[in-house]
């Protein structure tokens, strides 16, 4: 993949893991992107407000990879050595400007090609927590649009691959079962 895609963190470097998520090595953002994708550490979270809708946001124009669609609340990757749920919490509050708090519920490995673009290769450790729309200041860089949906609504809607982030669609089930059970 083309480093420039990745702009001033295309030399970020990630964790590279096995299939169970140990540590391998580390990376670039853009070596770990490319269309052979190498196996990285990443994370993705669920923040659902006290009605029970999950939070979704509309990933920007500029995202190299599935510009455009819809996706969990917040999803990205650790830096080097960072703990994973140190990394998810720091990128709620650089995405959508909010601080939260957040439980481990599920890991899953998975691969998926953006055209001729790039790939994602990931084992994702998924989060779930709560969060309120009050509290929401969304980075315009990272994000084009968010909303609160409904779990039956989403499940209507997410099989449509034109219009959902691949892993967002994996883990759903499993988070929508999960959410059940927050307090």
């Amino acid at each position: 993949m083309n480093s420039e895609l990745w702009g001033s963190r295309a030399d970020e470097r990630l964790m590279l893991v096995d299939g169970e998520d140990a540590p391998v090595g580390t990376d670039t953002r853009a070596r770990c992107h490319a269309v052979d994708g190498l196996r990285h550490r990443a994370f993705s979270v669920y923040l659902f407000d006290r009605e029970g809708r999950l939070l979704i946001h509309q990933r920007h124009d500029t995202k190299p990879l599935w510009p455009g669609f819809w996706s969990n609340s917040c999803c990205s990757h650790p830096v080097g050595d960072e703990d994973v749920a140190d990394a998810a919490r720091r990128r709620v509050r650089e995405e959508l400007g909010a601080s939260v708090e957040i439980e481990p519920i599920h890991r899953y490995e998975y691969r998926a090609t953006y055209g001729g673009v790039g790939t994602e290769h990931e084992v994702v450790t998924v989060f779930i927590g709560r969060v309120e729309s009050h509290d929401l200041q969304p980075d315009p860089i990272e994000v084009a649009d968010f909303r609160f949906v409904e779990p039956d609504v989403l499940d209507a809607e997410i099989g449509d691959g034109d219009r959902y982030t691949p892993w967002f669609q994996l883990a759903w089930p499993v988070v929508r079962e999960a959410a059940s059970r927050l307090t």
